[in-house]
């Protein structure tokens, strides 16, 4: 019998083999679990690399920034594991509950948020522990409007159902974070709410015909605010102002060029002795090419491209109608984010002050990333289970 059943089975494996490795159905789901567990010990590394010599000069200890991201990860990695095992059902049930408690906390901090880099986009619980909601609130739409979107699948090529009432809500989701004059997390929203548009089967049209709109009142937020303003015509020419507004970034590019091609190794970094800000933020990128080079940072964007694509392979094969919309959701979410980022490191694109998800410091932005993360990998699992949930 043992013979019989080997010899049934051995076409079988034989046919899997001749499978190309990244078109084999386990693929997307050891991808994303690799790629985040990289990029997350990466982020660790660099984070102390880069946070040292500030947490020293403000807290005496290299280690208090790292400490604090070591904590968050220690948060993060549990609930990601978590997130891997839970069912579709249940973040279909979460959908609701997330988003109300995220526009509460959106209010909350319209009311009585914190001021941070002349954003109030913060909640303070007392000591040195807040949150930014408005992170999130990333997550939150996404599994809100994929819930929304696998509810009326087939009803989508009607105007009114496909637009209503994701776009109010996701309108009104976005309008709370402006309020607290953070441009840069409003821009990942839209383009959150864009995605989901998208993978719905919205016309093109529907993008043009918003852009005009969009653009207004991008102008219109820039120029409420001169620090905007600023950090626009120190992209265009970063030299017209190099102790001022064009610092941040020249000093990002000093970062790169110094690095070459293998870096100046771990910890060799000049720029995080107080040149560059934020250097173990939004800047980290510029770290990562200083010690580890043109190679460090292409190894980067190609852990990235592996989330991407994976993430892209769970949705475009998920017959699941909440599946390939919150799979697509959360993929753009993060491909989005880590471009602006990294644009903006390079000057390609302006300052909009977003972290490098899974690499910045911050728990506000890294615990919804893994979150988000886990649930693709409980999307890629029933996957290559061969079954779904």
């Amino acid at each position: 019998m043992t013979a019989v059943s080997a010899g049934a089975a051995g076409p079988e494996v034989e046919e899997a083999e001749q499978v190309p490795l990244l078109f084999r159905p386990a693929t997307p789901y050891y991808l994303l679990l690799g790629a985040t567990l990289l990029l997350l010990t990466l982020g660790l590394v660099m984070v102390f690399s880069a946070s040292s010599v500030v947490a020293f000069t403000s807290f005496g200890s290299s280690f208090a920034i790292v400490a604090k991201q070591a904590v968050w990860v220690a948060i993060g990695l549990p609930l990601m594991l978590v997130a891997t095992r839970l069912p579709v059902r249940a973040w279909r049930a979460l959908s609701y509950v997330g988003l109300i408690g995220s526009v509460a906390l959106l209010v909350l901090v319209v009311v009585a948020g914190v001021d941070v880099n002349g954003n109030r986009n913060w909640l303070n619980f007392g000591g040195p522990f807040r949150i930014q909601p408005s992170e999130f609130a990333k997550l939150a739409l996404i599994l809100w409007g994929a819930d929304l979107l696998a509810r009326k699948d087939r009803l989508l090529d009607q105007w009114k159902h496909l637009l209503v009432p994701l776009v109010p809500v996701g309108g009104g989701v976005i309008f709370l974070v402006l309020l607290g004059g953070d441009l840069g997390t409003a821009l990942i929203l839209v383009a959150i709410l864009a995605s989901l548009l998208y993978i719905a089967g919205s016309p093109i049209r529907l993008f043009v015909g918003a852009a005009a709109p969009a653009g207004l009142m991008v102008l219109w937020m820039l120029h409420t605010k001169s620090e905007r303003l600023s950090r626009i015509t120190s992209w265009l020419d970063p030299s017209k102002d190099p102790q001022g507004a064009g610092w941040q970034l020249l000093h990002g590019k000093f970062a790169l060029a110094s690095g070459g091609w293998w870096g100046v190794g771990l910890g060799g970094s000049t720029e995080k002795w107080g040149s560059l800000p934020e250097a173990h933020t939004d800047f980290i990128f510029a770290i990562i090419g200083e010690e580890l080079g043109l190679v460090g940072t292409i190894a980067v964007l190609a852990l990235f491209g592996a989330i991407g694509y994976a993430g892209l392979r769970v949705a475009v094969h998920a017959t699941d109608p909440f599946v390939r919309y919150a799979s697509g959701g959360v993929t753009s979410w993060l491909m989005v984010q880590a471009l602006v980022n990294v644009g903006a490191v390079l000057g390609i694109l302006p300052i909009t002050g977003v972290p490098l998800p899974l690499v910045s410091y911050g728990g506000s932005a890294l615990v919804p990333a893994l979150l988000g993360l886990g649930m693709l990998l409980s999307f890629a699992r029933a996957g290559r289970s061969g079954h779904g949930r």
